[in-house]
């Protein structure tokens, strides 16, 4: 494994680069001004068509056909231009590369009929509509899948959707026509949780019996977009609104989330490869004590401690990236992923965190991006699962292969009678 970013990597990741820093830092502050009142920029729209006319369009997508609009990267080489967009926060949506589209693109890519292409995705890869999935609810532990209660049932020719759903990325953003839902089949009702008991539905935006109750803000910071809730009540929609198979819904979840992680954990390396930076320019001019705070044995402590935490959660990335371009066995891929969850949303916030102390009390300002930073990372420790149950697939991957090996390492122990055993040399 080469986890240097190859020629093809570095080229998109050095036009990404270019690019935002000649079109996108300059409407940052414009952005979060909007971002604070929960509003979508109006200039996004003429960005995102400076951004396809320059080809830097649809980058996240390895299944794109060659005639789809875009540039089709491998997991890996779009890694790094993941990080490269990670600095800003919003600039993912300008190339079409943000979540869930992307995810969602993912899905209907694999699982689409020809009708459900033409009418969902092939606006989604062309940036006309915006997309949600609704898994997460507020009623039951959502961070088992199977516990998932909004039901859908079959009724002639159409599917009947009742339930909640709250925390729906993109839901609220005005341009947002599709939904993906996560719904439980009627059939399974009162049956034990089981993997084979959802399906998801393609529920267009608007609809009839579908209300957006509210934006919900992470920890009083609100997005464009939204992170909503969603009531339904007897929401209708074709039969031929199901995606895949009836019941595959939560297989279909699973395959949706190992790529979007590798997007979501780059791009938090990108953000904290910036909050290291402020920090660092910080330390080297901010004086405390007759010295500039660099001299402080603690912040240097920081800061190397940051230096090496982040290249060691680069590398767990890449390599999950590399695993999924190798299509290796799935078991493997559940516990890669899962692992790069946990620590990239863990170190998101102990980077930042290091960098609001040595900014001291501009860093819990709107001044540095730094207070988004440790929010969003402290967020992502929910997102997608919390850290235990992610935890629990890595323990479960490794208890695993040590049935496998048989106690093979107990060859490892010492007896008491080979302590008093002579040594013998041949």
């Amino acid at each position: 494994m080469d986890f240097d970013p190859s020629p093809r990597a570095t080229l998109w990741r050095e036009r990404v680069e270019t690019f935002s820093e000649r079109y996108l830092l300059p409407h940052n502050a414009a952005w979060q001004n909007c971002a604070n009142r929960g509003e979508q920029p109006d200039f996004m729209e003429d960005l995102k068509s400076l951004a396809r006319a320059e080809g830097l369009w649809n980058m996240c997508l390895p299944l794109l056909r060659e005639d789809e609009p875009g540039t089709r990267l491998s997991n890996i080489d779009y890694a790094a231009v993941a990080e490269a967009m990670g600095r800003l926060p919003w600039s993912a949506e300008v190339f079409n590369c943000n979540a869930p589209d992307s995810g969602n693109m993912d899905l209907l890519q694999r699982h689409a009929t020809p009708v459900q292409r033409e009418q969902w995705l092939n606006p989604l890869l062309a940036g006309e509509i915006r997309s949600a999935f609704a898994m997460s609810e507020p009623d039951v532990a959502s961070s088992d899948p199977t516990n998932l209660q909004t039901s859908v049932r079959r009724e002639g020719e159409q599917l009947v959707l009742n339930g909640r759903k709250w925390f729906i990325t993109g839901a609220a953003h005005p341009q947002c026509r599709l939904l993906v839902v996560m719904c439980r089949n009627d059939d399974a009702a009162g049956e034990p949780a089981r993997h084979g008991a959802h399906s998801m539905v393609l529920v267009p935006l608007p609809s009839d019996g579908l209300r957006l109750v509210r934006n919900i803000s992470i920890m009083h910071h609100l997005s464009p977009g939204g992170h909503s809730e969603i009531l339904l009540r007897n929401v209708r929609v074709p039969a031929g609104n199901l995606l895949g198979t009836w019941g595959g819904g939560f297989a279909m979840a699973q395959s949706r989330l190992g790529p979007g992680r590798v997007h979501h954990c780059m791009r938090s390396i990108g953000q904290c490869e910036l909050a290291l930076e402020l920090a660092c320019d910080r330390a080297l001019e901010r004086r405390a004590f007759g010295k500039v705070l660099a001299d402080q044995a603690n912040v240097q402590e920081w800061i190397a401690q940051s230096r090496l935490e982040i290249d060691q959660a680069r590398l767990l990335v890449l390599r999950a990236a590399w695993l999924l371009d190798q299509d290796v066995d799935p078991a493997k891929m559940r516990s890669a992923v899962a692992g790069i969850k946990v620590v990239v949303a863990r170190l998101q916030t102990q980077v930042t965190d290091r960098a609001m102390q040595i900014f001291g009390a501009m860093g819990l300002s709107p001044d540095t991006p730094l207070a988004w930073l440790w929010t969003w990372g402290r967020a992502l420790r929910l997102m997608d699962g919390p850290d235990e149950v992610h935890l629990r697939t890595v323990a479960r991957h490794e208890l695993a292969a040590a049935r496998e090996r048989g106690g093979a390492s107990a060859a490892y122990f010492t007896t008491p009678e080979q302590l008093e055993a002579p040594v013998r040399i041949r």
